[in-house]
């Protein structure tokens, strides 16, 4: 891997998942403003799923059998710009949740592609693929960040500008004006996804050519979601562990849903930035995951992650009661990494080990199935209802009561896989 290679993949991811963070950690907010329902803003919230189930069939029909990787790439986040920009002009439920579910189809195919770009042209991915990767904490850091800091990013440099431009006498640049101070609660946030989409479709055009793969036998959606790999539920435990991590995303969709409205109404400041201590910490967990691996196996492993899902929202939950106590947003935000990582992670590592050369890519795709895309689809929905059923008249949250249910429903999981899941001494390490 040289230097050059590594920071052209690097900024390519970095770039990828910073248009995502743009809108997605913060849209509650901004929908809650257009008066949209708990139920419609969970409906918003689950188009990513949407997408992660369907965009497959785009990845697997035209990338591996007719357009290189990274000119589609290029295609699809061009024609998210222009999405991104038709969304923000959107504030009837009925014509942004369509296009919403358009955008996200582009979107979610590139996770994808960008996996393909980095692992064809890597040396060694086993060693590159999680650095290169680490980008995506970085943009989604850096992302969160500008939305929350926007005026006083914008603010000097249009200043700039208009110290530049009066000596020539060209007609000045207006400067920011206090309600763009943030672009956390506002259309801005679909505005500068929008802006950031079109520098990544341009600068795609520029990666490495990663032609297609050549295959051409019979395309089925058995093969391109992944449902080849079914055969692997005669074993118990692969069947308890999909089953549980289907069950354990729905509780993870309230937090990614709900979150940033909960941290505004609690007047919870720069809670944009914030937020992004909980990739920080992804990155942490990380690092720490292949040292537990051998002392506490698989099972201990995704059994601590569904603890700290229940953890976290507990926190979350008596918080409310006790505002002043900002240790418990910190440690619930902190806990991102370990209730992640340990259950994501550590699942695509043990489907791995389950499936075998064989099976392998199937099985990964089952799992993403399973997950980002049943599991957070019936997640977003579900968190809807039960924030729409928790808020009174006046449109205030009983957030306790809101977030005891994620918190329970991880907790209740953790017997439930104790008791049935059996790991075989090959998935400790």
């Amino acid at each position: 891997m040289t230097p050059t290679l590594y920071l052209r993949l690097a900024a390519m991811v970095f770039l990828h998942y910073f248009v995502w963070s743009c809108w997605y950690n913060t849209m509650a907010v901004y929908l809650g403003k257009l008066n949209f329902t708990g139920t419609q803003i969970g409906l918003a919230y689950g188009t990513t799923a949407i997408g992660a189930l369907i965009s497959p069939f785009i990845i697997g029909v035209i990338a591996d059998r007719f357009v290189p990787a990274q000119r589609l790439l290029g295609v699809l986040h061009l024609l998210g710009a222009g999405l991104l920009w038709w969304i923000s002009q959107q504030t009837a439920f009925n014509i942004f949740y369509p296009s919403l579910i358009v955008y996200t189809l582009t979107y979610m195919a590139g996770h994808g592609l960008i996996n393909t770009i980095t692992l064809t042209h890597t040396p060694n991915p086993a060693k590159w693929f999680p650095i290169v990767m680490v980008a995506a904490s970085a943009g989604w850091i850096a992302a969160a960040n500008v939305i929350n800091y926007w005026g006083k990013i914008a603010g000097p440099i249009a200043n700039g500008i208009n110290s530049i431009t009066s000596a020539f006498n060209y007609v000045a640049i207006k400067e920011v004006p206090q309600a763009t101070a943030s672009l956390a609660d506002n259309n801005g946030m679909f505005i500068l996804a929008c802006g950031v989409a079109l520098a990544v479709a341009l600068y795609s055009f520029t990666l490495p050519n990663t032609p297609p793969k050549g295959d051409t036998g019979p395309v089925s959606a058995s093969k391109l979601l992944g449902l080849d790999a079914l055969k692997l539920f005669k074993d118990r435990s692969f069947a308890v562990f999909m089953f549980c991590s289907f069950l354990i995303c729905i509780p993870l969709s309230f937090y990614f849903t709900w979150t940033s409205a909960f941290l505004s109404e609690m007047n919870v400041a720069d809670y944009a930035s914030k937020m992004t201590l909980g990739q920080v910490s992804e990155v942490g967990f990380l690092l720490l995951l292949p040292i537990l691996l051998p002392f506490l196996g698989a099972k201990r492993i995704m059994i601590l992650g569904m603890a700290a899902w229940a953890l976290r929202f507990a926190l979350f939950a008596y918080f409310h009661e006790q505002p002043t106590a900002t240790w418990m947003i910190l440690g619930g935000i902190l806990l991102h990494g370990m209730s992640y990582d340990f259950i994501f992670v550590m699942g695509r590592m043990y489907v791995d080990k389950a499936a075998g050369d064989s099976l392998r890519a199937s099985a990964q795709g089952l799992h993403a199935v399973f997950t980002l895309g049943a599991g957070m689809f019936v997640g977003s929905w579900l968190a809807g209802v039960v924030a729409q059923n928790y808020t009174n008249a006046a449109g205030v949250h009983d957030w306790k009561s809101i977030w005891l249910v994620p918190a329970i429903m991880s907790a209740v999981l953790i017997p439930v896989f104790l008791a049935l899941f059996r790991e075989r001494s090959s998935d400790e390490g």
